[in-house]
């Protein structure tokens, strides 16, 4: 279902292109990201689809975003929590803040889901932790 009442696709795309911009000059994110990402600009269509599905309903995003993340070696609690917190710095920076108060809420439910994922590519037959508040 579409919910444009809630943002516009602009407003979406301003937000991701904000927040990746970030993560991108961020002195730990940064790394890891620019090693991942070959390509931005066709990643930022593809994240911007993803947070589209999300906050608009579009459906314009299709992956497998737990395989890609659950692939990637050393990841740890922490990098999920300094991603998190970034993102809910550039979203409270946003005008529309319905929308932000909504992406922080999806980022918080999607980073705890791709820990999990994480964990349990790891550990199979262990109970995956929560992230820490």
């Amino acid at each position: 279902m579409l919910n444009s009442d809630l943002c516009t696709e602009e407003e979406v795309s301003q937000l991701v292109h904000a927040f990746y911009a970030k993560v991108r000059q961020d002195e730990v994110l940064g790394p890891i990201f620019n090693a991942q990402v070959h390509d931005w600009d066709h990643h930022l269509v593809t994240l911007v689809n993803f947070w589209s599905s999300i906050l608009r309903g579009t459906g314009s995003y299709t992956g497998t975003p737990m395989q890609k993340h659950a692939a990637m070696p050393h990841l740890d609690e922490t990098l999920f929590k300094r991603w998190l917190a970034l993102f809910d710095k550039t979203a409270k920076e946003q005008a529309n803040q319905a929308m932000s108060n909504r992406a922080t809420a999806s980022a918080q439910r999607i980073a705890q889901s791709l820990w999990y994922g994480y964990q349990m590519a790891r550990n199979p037959n262990g109970i995956p932790a929560d992230l820490p508040e």
